[in-house]
């Protein structure tokens, strides 16, 4: 549950913001931030490209992000055997529902606010994709015949009609060392 703030600037748990400098507009973003490089501009793009499409053959993993209509998010994961993700064509993909824990929050979210975006990861690799769009959700599809995996073919699917693609630097894996074995701390 988020934590609300006062007027002092204290949470109702006692924590205190003092000292806290929050940004106030998307200028004083840019003015920090500065202006992104013509390069990162030109990387987005709205269809699959081959490259693209290799990213999400070897992927076994993503987080789906979703939020409601007041604005609650939600992230899962999903995740199967490489390449889970059903390009159905350049600008739709499908991803089957496997067998969880029955809470079904992003489907709940989709029903509310159908934007939603995908973040797909490769173990081992520094690539990471980004794909948002618009989600809706289907019961029954010829393609569900394709996603069928263990012999157990999907009940429900998610298709995403994709509005931006965007290939991210490997920076933050980089930093955190998240396929370096030897950084991970014992728990």
């Amino acid at each position: 549950m988020p934590h609300t703030t006062d007027t002092t600037g204290n949470r109702p748990d006692g924590g205190a913001r003092e000292g806290w400098v929050e940004l106030g507009s998307s200028e004083e973003l840019r003015d920090i931030l500065g202006e992104p490089w013509p390069v990162v501009i030109d990387k987005v793009h709205d269809r699959l490209t081959d490259e693209d499409v290799d990213i999400l053959s070897r992927s076994p993993f993503c987080l789906l992000a979703t939020s409601d209509a007041a604005g609650n998010c939600d992230v899962s994961p999903r995740g199967d055997t490489p390449g889970f993700t059903h390009v159905l064509d350049a600008g739709t993909i499908a991803l089957p529902d496997r067998p969880g824990n029955r809470r079904g929050d992003s489907f709940h979210n989709i029903l509310d606010n159908p934007h939603a975006g995908l973040l797909y990861l490769i173990p081992g690799s520094k690539q990471v994709l980004r794909v948002n769009g618009r989600a809706r959700i289907l019961t029954d599809a010829p393609f569900f015949d394709a996603m069928t995996r263990d012999n157990r073919r999907p009940l429900l699917a998610i298709v995403l009609d994709i509005d931006e693609i965007y290939l991210h630097c490997s920076q933050s894996l980089n930093r955190s060392g998240v396929w370096k074995p030897e950084s991970w701390k014992a728990t």
